[in-house]
């Protein structure tokens, strides 16, 4: 008697690569789908935080109105195309401007760290300061958005542009904890340095891209 145990048919290779690419469509397809769902509530959520912000940064104003900002002028923006300013400016009750708004990214330990501050025209300064988006290490590089002393240097940090208002007279730096003597220098924060240099990082680039743009299309100190 043959007692052996029939060799099962492999399935042909052919049938198993359409199966596989039959699954890998269906997850991209799935991927897709998930991504046209959410991408409308992401934009808002993102469009409201960067609402909400821009009043945080600049203290008294009450009022917001969006620019694009660039050799050519400023041209105002409404609310719809949000996505596309790169200026917001800040007034009071009674339409007095206190400044404008102005994003900064620039890479950090883990990421693309993207912030917002604010800045007075008239006193050359930056008089605010919040983190819009970081993935840093918690409770290291994360502290840049809650450490009372980090946040203490944007109250008054110097910005200030040349006599020609092409370039700030002194770029905006990170020094280590404890080292500031500047007021165009950035008190770090000890342990999270990458993190704290990548916020120095996104305000001077930003800040010398779009002060002297400021300075030419709205006017400002003299």
């Amino acid at each position: 008697m043959n007692d052996s145990v029939p060799i099962p048919t492999l399935p042909s290779p052919f049938r198993l690569i359409a199966t596989l690419g039959g699954i890998a469509m269906l997850s991209g397809l799935l991927v897709v789908m998930a991504y046209e769902v959410t991408a409308p509530h992401i934009a808002r959520n993102r469009r409201e935080a960067l609402q909400a912000a821009v009043f945080e940064v600049l203290p008294g104003a009450t009022v917001r109105s969006n620019f694009f900002i660039d050799a050519s002028g400023m041209l105002p923006l409404p609310d719809e195309d949000l996505a596309r300013a790169n200026l917001f400016a800040g007034f009071d009750d009674d339409g007095r401007l206190i400044g404008y708004a102005i994003e900064g990214a620039a890479r950090g330990y883990q990421d693309i760290v993207r912030v917002l501050f604010g800045y007075d025209p008239n006193r050359e300064i930056v008089i605010g300061f919040t983190v819009l988006e970081s993935t840093e290490t918690p409770g290291l590089g994360d502290r840049i958005g809650v450490d009372p002393a980090f946040l203490a240097n944007f109250t008054a940090l110097d910005v200030s542009l040349t006599d020609d208002a092409t370039a700030l007279r002194n770029p905006v730096e990170t020094v280590k904890q404890g080292e500031k003597t500047e007021p165009w220098q950035i008190d770090g924060i000890s342990g999270a340095t990458i993190s704290s240099v990548a916020v120095g990082n996104g305000i001077r680039d930003s800040a010398t891209r779009l002060l002297p743009l400021i300075r030419q299309h709205a006017g400002g100190s003299n």
